[in-house]
């Protein structure tokens, strides 16, 4: 019976949104390349959608669209108009983007939430003049949380990290692996548990939720869990300028005062919380996961790691014409206060 409720659900679901679709004014074209059940895709998107629908009083709705372009081709494919919205993780361009680097630096106190609105705010205050997201209109910034490390195999401490060929998904985690000894593999994520599973990687470095996003409880039977984490992850949800510009007036000033911008970035952050406290249950309860929380030796020792990694990405921004200082303490300070 309750397989037929769920699918049922499922149906019923279904129609809702092609009924909601077919009552709008206007579809966006929503772009991912995260599996269908992934967080990003049934809890931020569909938030999303639900925040267009609600400010525009059902005239502005969207729809998911698969396997567009890779990860990394993401913010091209809205430039060149193959689609209306997308989410993009900075990490997977280097060199493209350096403000994003300050949300995703170590020893910060706080969840993705607090991350993501933070996140936002200093955007506007420092990061805006740097025009990374030239082209595009910026809906939110985000951040997952805490990224720890996933291991095929058995550590026990901090130094047993070092040697594992990892995946990592480019700046500050990049940074810290460096900094950790680790060996660095070039791996988009939705390729993680195949490369986990034939032994072509011995870690991933990812935030816990995805032990569920891309079933890791499966090929990485360790959860090596620094608190605070060892770095977090850079997002953006981006919408292409001509297709926002093309929305009537009044849909164009009930998505820029209740939707984009801080009221996005608050949800997707909350979303990203409720998949990292949905993947720690889950490991926790497994069978065969063992979680390492770092010990207070290997706390001490992270700290000055991070606190190496910290000054370097600070002068890159310095570098870029930010004041990193202004910067960075207010992050610590809105997270603070959130």
């Amino acid at each position: 019976m309750k397989n037929v409720n769920a699918l049922l659900a499922a149906v019923v679901a279904g129609v809702l949104s092609a009924a909601s679709a077919l009552a709008a004014d206007t579809t966006l074209r929503i772009s991912t390349w995260l599996p269908p059940t992934h967080g990003v895709n049934t809890e931020i998107f569909a938030g999303l959608v639900e925040m267009m629908e609600d400010a525009t009083g059902g005239a502005v709705t969207g729809e998911l669209i698969f396997g567009l372009a890779p990860p990394p081709a993401q913010m091209d494919l809205i430039l060149d108009g193959a689609a209306d919205i997308a989410i993009i993780f900075h990490g997977y361009q280097p060199g493209r983007f350096v403000g994003t680097k300050l949300i995703e630096l170590p020893g910060y106190t706080g969840n993705a939430e607090q991350a993501s609105v933070a996140y936002w705010r200093v955007h506007e205050t420092h990061l805006a003049q740097l025009n990374e997201h030239r082209g595009v209109k910026l809906i939110s910034l985000n951040t997952h949380g805490p990224g720890q490390m996933h291991i095929n195999g058995t550590v026990n401490d901090l130094s047993d990290l070092a040697g594992l060929k990892t995946r990592i998904g480019g700046g500050v985690a990049g940074d810290v692996g460096a900094a950790l000894g680790l060996v660095g593999i070039n791996v988009p994520a939705p390729k993680v548990y195949e490369t986990l599973e034939s032994g072509a990687a011995d870690a991933v470095a990812m935030n816990v939720g995805e032990r569920i996003g891309f079933k890791l409880n499966e090929v990485a039977q360790t959860l090596y869990d620094m608190p605070g984490g060892l770095y977090r992850g850079s997002f953006a949800i981006i919408m292409s300028e001509e297709t926002f510009a093309a929305l009537p007036q009044d849909a164009q000033v009930a998505l820029d005062t209740q939707v984009f911008g801080e009221p996005a970035s608050r949800m997707a952050g909350a979303a990203w919380d409720k998949s990292d406290q949905l993947g720690y249950e889950a490991s926790e309860s497994a069978e065969d996961v063992n979680v390492v929380v770092a010990s207070a030796e290997d706390q001490a020792a992270f700290a000055e790691i991070a606190d190496t990694v910290i000054t370097a990405v600070l002068s890159e921004l310095s570098d870029a014409g930010v004041d990193a200082a202004a910067a960075y303490a207010q992050v610590k300070a809105d997270m603070a206060a959130d």
